[in-house]
């Protein structure tokens, strides 16, 4: 089960992660090649629907980071962050101006996002060194 999915309420359509929800970032795994992969209904090299769902051990890496302003009069962050089980995942990272998100920063997954929205939001690590957990 996705760390979403076992989140409790915190508000008016927002979700906040209860102090014991597990740790990290959910994806799935082929069971017949062992890739990992996100949101997907097929393995992307063998097309295998068998996909167990895993828990990422560790933070995610910024890999590409750019500002769009399209859509919106606000300028935003789109990125790319790879996880140390070497899959990518498309998201936007919050709480910093979306300028200032850099190739090689630490993020987790951001506390009190929508999850129902579709989109997937991550927020910079505090601590660079990383000793820090992921809520």
């Amino acid at each position: 089960m996705s760390t979403a999915a076992t989140m409790s309420r915190g508000g008016a359509g927002v979700l906040a992660p209860p102090a014991d929800a597990d740790t990290g970032f959910a994806f799935q795994r082929c069971r017949w090649c062992a890739t990992p992969s996100f949101r997907r209904l097929l393995c992307p090299v063998c097309a295998s629907s068998d996909l167990e769902t895993e828990h990422s051990a560790g933070p995610g890496v910024v890999v590409q980071s750019r500002v769009v302003h399209r859509g919106t009069g606000v300028a935003r962050n789109e990125s790319l962050v790879r996880f140390p089980e070497d899959f990518v995942v498309p998201c936007r990272v919050v709480g910093t101006a979306p300028h200032l998100v850099w190739v090689g920063a630490t993020v987790r997954p951001a506390r009190g996002a929508r999850v129902d929205s579709g989109e997937v939001v991550f927020e910079l690590r505090d601590d660079p060194t990383g000793d820090d957990d992921l809520r």
